[in-house]
């Protein structure tokens, strides 16, 4: 005996029952008499498309020039000019100036990025459900002996990902470097002389010193983002419900079940012993090769028994 499913089962009977399906969207288009029908569901048909995504945003990189100096000569006084008396000669005395040798100057240094670490859980596997044989009593499924079967409920599979992230942006800090002086010291006159006066004149001397000439800058040089092509997946037409010929009690024979029994043990189903009859075992493996490939489910179809090689004789 076939079993009772959730879908709409129609029969249309040898004895001269035509359908007149034009008048009635209830009822399957261009039946057939001494044909069985039902609504049986179609897979969603799906295609692919390459979309151009952002790898790398756009980013700065930042360049020190650093900063210009040269080296000048000064003519500093040493000795100011000064007098002295023939008889009483003028006194002097010695003072202490401080002079700048290098100026300040103002360094600057680059400080790299520092980056961390990151963990992030990441999910391998979802979790889902897998039809196992349970253990119980015996139970009875249309005049056959069958199994109970146990849908069990598999958890999620997750994974820890390490990655490394950016702490701190790499930056540029001033280093400020003082100037530099010199004391030198000069002999200037105290007292003038009390007599005759005799003249002397200035002495001079040379220092070196260091100036900036074009001060340290930065320049930032633009780096182009980055993109890359990925494959996505997309939907062209949902799963519909579509009316299909199929094997019901009408039309089908223990030969049938059992050619079909034999055919789906062969390519690895399990649908029990060829015994003829269409039980819960059978149905569930015609049901597992529908949906590995890819095949209308809901009922057992004469597209399905074409897939497997299976005649549809009609008849006892």
């Amino acid at each position: 005996m076939m079993p009772r499913t959730p879908w709409t089962l129609l029969v249309l009977l040898s004895a001269g029952l035509a359908a007149p399906a034009a008048a009635n969207d209830l009822l399957p288009p261009n039946a057939k008499a001494g044909e069985c029908y039902a609504r049986v569901l179609s897979a969603a048909q799906y295609q692919t498309e390459d979309v151009t995504m952002l790898k790398k945003e756009a980013s700065q990189r930042v360049e020190i020039i650093p900063a210009v100096y040269e080296t000048v000569s000064e003519t500093l006084t040493v000795k100011e000019p000064t007098s002295r008396l023939e008889v009483v000669p003028a006194t002097y005395e010695t003072v202490e100036e401080r002079l700048m040798v290098e100026p300040e100057k103002i360094e600057l240094i680059e400080v790299p990025a520092e980056y961390g670490w990151e963990e992030e859980r990441v999910l391998v596997k979802p979790a889902h459900t897998v039809w196992k044989k349970g253990r119980g009593p015996i139970e009875k499924l249309d005049g056959s002996t069958g199994e109970i079967m146990c849908l069990v409920e598999i958890p999620a599979e997750y994974r820890t990902v390490r990655k490394r992230v950016l702490a701190s942006k790499a930056r540029t800090e001033e280093r400020v470097t003082p100037a530099v002086y010199k004391t030198v010291k000069r002999r200037v006159q105290a007292t003038a002389p009390t007599t005759r006066t005799v003249e002397i004149p200035a002495e001079y001397g040379t220092v070196n010193v260091r100036k900036l000439v074009t001060a340290a800058r930065t320049e930032s040089i633009e780096i182009p983002a980055e993109y890359q092509t990925v494959t996505q997946r997309k939907i062209v037409s949902e799963p519909t419900l579509t009316w299909r010929t199929i094997l019901c009690e009408t039309n089908m024979s223990a030969g049938v079940v059992a050619e079909l029994q034999r055919t789906l043990n062969a390519q690895g189903y399990d649908a029990g012993s060829s015994d003829g009859v269409y039980g819960r075992q059978t149905a569930d493996a015609v049901a597992a090769y529908q949906q590995k490939k890819g095949l209308a489910t809901g009922q057992l179809t004469l597209e399905t028994l074409n897939s497997l090689g299976v005649s549809a004789r009609i008849g006892g």
